[in-house]
């Protein structure tokens, strides 16, 4: 089933190196109230990634991996939407969130093809 059958380890860290950077951004942003709200909504959503991908390295069924490997894709692209505000709000400079955009984005479309790819008929 997807990248879990493929390459389980790389992703299960780099979906974790992805939550620690996260978590190092929300720390360094600002107090005020616009950027705390938005940061929060990232943090949940950015460390959700790699929790959520440990599930469904556990999925059980066919079944079970399609629907875990959706909330996945969900809170990587939400991930990739808070990042986008962020830097279109002036909060955090967009050369210093480009490389974790770039990984969100990157995140999102390899789970989505997995997803895909789980969908499709068996032959």
């Amino acid at each position: 089933m997807g990248d879990c059958q493929n390459r389980p380890e790389e992703f299960r860290n780099r979906t974790k190196q992805f939550a620690l950077r996260i978590v190092r951004l929300f720390r360094s942003l600002p107090r005020n109230p616009d950027a705390q709200v938005m940061g929060k909504q990232l943090l949940r959503c950015g460390t959700s990634v790699a929790a959520n991908y440990r599930a469904v390295c556990r999925a059980r069924s066919k079944a079970e991996f399609i629907a875990r490997i959706g909330i996945v894709v969900e809170e990587a692209d939400e991930s990739v939407f808070w990042l986008e505000m962020l830097g279109e709000t002036n909060i955090v400079s967009s050369s210093r969130i480009a490389d974790l955009l770039k990984e969100a984005q990157e995140l999102t479309a390899v789970f989505t093809k997995s997803q895909m790819t789980a969908k499709e008929p068996e032959r």
